[in-house]
């Protein structure tokens, strides 16, 4: 081992969901924490808690936009975007620095702000340091990827770690991946007026969901926003007031002009930054840092959980795997992390939400199943809302009743989700799912009648 290395008792890199960690327990523990950039993470300064406090505002102008429907008829008169973006960052970046400051004055943890990086098997070196442990978190996230565009060198052009912090509100924006940010961004940009121009290689917007849903969800989206599906990126050049794309649609040139450019075409994890292999760290193919089912990696000691090693690339899956590592570390049981079928949703207009598998995974399973559809408008409050585009869709299996699915795409999907979550963690059937009271006429009556028709 290398000299002039500070030995700690515990080393995590990562202070996202990572500063959850640190326990009572660990008092007497001399901890060091490494974060280059704000306590919070992704989620915090970048990612879920931003972007859903502008999509907030943005749901309360397309409403108001739509209201004419059910009889109220008014004007979106202005939007102040300078004081939409104020309100998210005056309330978050005091947080994160609070969250630093909490750190550093605790007298038993050592806080450094450099990037870190292995230079040896358990030796990490960040700015002028080297620190060495037995035991070694590793939560060093995800980042944007940007794809090798010819001329993207000569134009400026946003990813999610900068868009939601511009200064005027853009006229247009061409945004490029028709994922879950890129859906989300596009919702916040196209209900607050900008024009939106939504590019994706594939032939449905969020893809990775069931496919009713992601279809369904598509098709709304083409009558709010430019939709250009099986479109492939050529180049890219400056022109008058922005910035102009070429893209293969199916064998055709076609160009795209736009004042704002934004990428939303995947994340990497941050394990080439963190030189795992130096670490003896296995890496998959897509860069995340290989471990099992209680966030141990292939080197005894050492601990990797959130978008560095899982597929689910959301906070709360983070959150649960960093309490079972924080209780392990302090003599709790040997438990497995288990993800209830990886609950999440998608906060655009419409909302979409999922737990389970999608019908599709459970034909290429070849699993026995049946399933059944609910519109929002068979219900009284789906008669209210003048809802006839929303929908929950749930799969189960036939013989033992579990269910193995359940999506749904509009207003409260992220909410109407949850007992589904519920019933799935704790074993219930369907049936018995069925047969909880649901208010009248509440809009979970919706998926009470989905549940009846299995």
């Amino acid at each position: 081992m290398s000299q002039n290395v500070q030995t700690y008792d515990l080393i995590f890199v990562g202070a996202g969901s990572g500063n959850m960690i640190p326990v009572p327990e660990m008092e007497d523990w001399r901890l060091a924490i490494v974060e280059p950039d704000k306590f919070g993470g992704t989620c915090l300064n970048r990612g879920c808690i931003p972007s859903k406090m502008l999509l907030y505002p943005a749901e309360v102008a397309e409403t108001a936009r739509h209201a004419a429907k059910l009889g109220v008829h008014h004007t979106l008169d202005r939007v102040d975007w300078q004081h939409i973006v104020a309100r998210v960052w005056q309330k978050i970046d005091p947080i994160a620095a609070a969250g630093a400051a909490y750190r550093q004055s605790q007298h038993h943890i050592t806080v450094y702000d450099q990037p870190a990086q292995f230079v040896e098997p358990r030796v990490l070196k960040t700015g002028s340091h080297r620190l060495t442990a037995d035991r070694i978190v590793l939560g060093a996230g995800a980042r944007p990827m940007v794809p090798e565009l010819p001329g993207l060198d000569t134009v400026p052009y946003h990813t999610s770690d900068t868009v939601m912090r511009l200064d005027t509100q853009p006229e247009s924006i061409l945004i490029i991946g028709g994922g879950y940010i890129g859906a989300e961004m596009a919702s916040f940009f196209g209900g607050l007026g900008t024009q939106v121009t939504l590019v994706d290689q594939g032939g449905a917007l969020i893809k990775n969901e069931d496919e009713e849903i992601a279809q369904a969800f598509t098709n709304i989206y083409k009558r709010r926003f430019d939709i250009l599906l099986h479109a492939q990126a050529q180049h890219v050049r400056p022109s008058a007031g922005g910035i102009t794309v070429t893209f293969d649609i199916e064998g055709h040139s076609h160009e795209v002009a736009a004042q704002t450019l934004f990428f939303a075409t995947g994340r990497r994890p941050n394990s080439d930054r963190l030189n795992v292999k130096a670490a003896g760290l296995e890496v998959d193919d897509r860069g995340r840092v290989r471990v099992n089912a209680y966030m141990e990696t292939s080197v005894p000691g050492i601990w990797a959980f959130g978008d560095l090693a899982s597929p689910y690339q959301l906070k709360h899956i983070a959150n649960a795997e960093a309490r079972l590592i924080s209780k392990r570390l302090v003599g709790g049981a040997k438990t497995p992390m288990v993800y209830d079928g990886g609950p999440h949703a998608i906060f655009c207009h419409p909302q979409v939400a999922s737990v389970g598998l999608t019908e599709r995974i459970v034909q290429q399973r070849g699993m026995d199943h049946v399933k059944a559809t609910r519109k929002y408008a068979d219900t009284a409050y789906g008669w209210a809302s003048e809802d006839n585009d929303s929908f929950v869709k749930v799969v189960a299996n036939p013989t033992t009743r579990q269910l193995l699915g359940a999506h749904i795409i509009g207003p409260q999907a992220s909410l109407l989700i949850q007992p589904l979550v519920q019933g799935m963690k704790y074993g219930q059937t369907v049936d018995e799912m069925a047969q909880v009271i649901y208010i009248h006429p509440a809009l979970t009556e919706v998926v009470e009648q989905a549940l009846l028709e299995l």
